[in-house]
């Protein structure tokens, strides 16, 4: 049976990807109270700055979550197996429901420090990094998120290593390294993936990642592959409502007074930080409707939540974005 809370979850299981500068603490709530799946992540953290006493004090704020967003998976990433151990411990001393490695980024400053989905061409480290995280977890359970390959597919020799370690869950985006996203996801591969497991006769789940367009999209694709679940990335942009089972449709004024509730609340949360992180949602909830282009110019250049409520009274003054 899988370890922790990995085997309380029914299947098939819907996971939130962890995505930088969009799944933070503040997205991650709205999505909690409008549509929340089984499971989510936070952003990935670097494990030499959780290490560093500056960079832990600046990147604790990126691991702060509520009750509501349970169970919550924290995502590490780096290449050094000393420095897993100690944000393992770390991660276990707050509280945190799993563990997860990334294996996968293609982020050239990720990939410059050996992590990410350098790892891919490096499974001797990547399988001692594993070893040492869950030496450190102190008995959470440890995933790690993958592609099928770095510059092609290698299901036997990448995931076939990891396999051998034994993590508890194989998150696999079903794309490689080389291809970014600009093809479309190879959900056989998934299949493969599931086979070797099941033929390693290890206790690992499997879920897979990659253009998944709604919840019926996300069973199809369970379906076929035989995975025990899903993780949704960027079908979640602009739509906290996407695991929402009942909710079928959203009206324009429900996505204008939840863009107002999660700029406000991202306010709240981090204070001070960056508020042009926010652009890319505001692009996410205005498209697809009469004047979005032109409102979506103008709330790019909003600083503040004040001046997003006032660009959006001004177009829609019969909305009440009042708290």
């Amino acid at each position: 049976m899988a370890k922790g809370f990995w085997g309380k979850l029914r299947r098939p299981i819907l996971a939130l990807a962890p995505m930088a500068d969009v799944t933070d603490a503040a997205f991650r709530r709205l999505i909690a109270k409008y549509g929340k799946p089984d499971v989510m992540w936070t952003e990935f953290i670097s494990c030499d700055g959780l290490c560093s006493p500056k960079g832990r004090q600046a990147l604790l704020a990126s691991l702060k979550y509520v009750p509501a967003e349970r169970p919550i998976v924290a995502q590490i990433f780096g290449a050094r197996p000393a420095n897993f151990y100690q944000c393992a411990k770390l991660l276990k001393k707050l509280k945190f429901d799993g563990i997860d490695i990334n294996m996968g980024c293609p982020d050239r400053k990720v990939e410059k420090q050996g992590g990410g989905a350098k790892l891919m061409l490096n499974p001797v480290l990547a399988k001692e990094i594993i070893r040492q995280t869950k030496r450190g977890a102190g008995g959470l359970p440890v995933s790690v998120k993958t592609r099928i390959g770095y510059n092609k597919k290698d299901l036997e020799g990448w995931i076939g290593s990891l396999i051998e370690a034994e993590p508890d869950v194989l998150i696999i985006h079903a794309r490689t390294r080389k291809e970014m996203s600009k093809v479309p996801a190879d959900w056989k591969a998934i299949k493969e993936v599931v086979g070797l497991v099941k033929k390693s006769n290890k206790d690992i789940l499997v879920i897979g990642n990659g253009d998944v367009k709604n919840l019926e999209d996300a069973k199809k694709k369970i379906k076929q592959s035989g995975a025990d679940g899903t993780m949704v990335g960027r079908g979640i942009f602009g739509n906290p409502w996407f695991f929402n089972k009942r909710k079928k449709k959203v009206s324009l004024k429900e996505k204008l007074k939840v863009l107002v509730e999660h700029a406000r609340l991202f306010e709240k949360i981090f204070g001070k930080k960056n508020f042009a992180v926010m652009r890319k949602h505001f692009k996410a909830y205005i498209v697809g409707f009469d004047g979005a282009v032109s409102l979506r110019g103008k709330l790019m250049r909003a600083s503040n939540s004040r001046e997003v409520v006032k660009i959006l009274q001004a177009k829609y003054p019969k909305i009440s974005f009042q708290r």
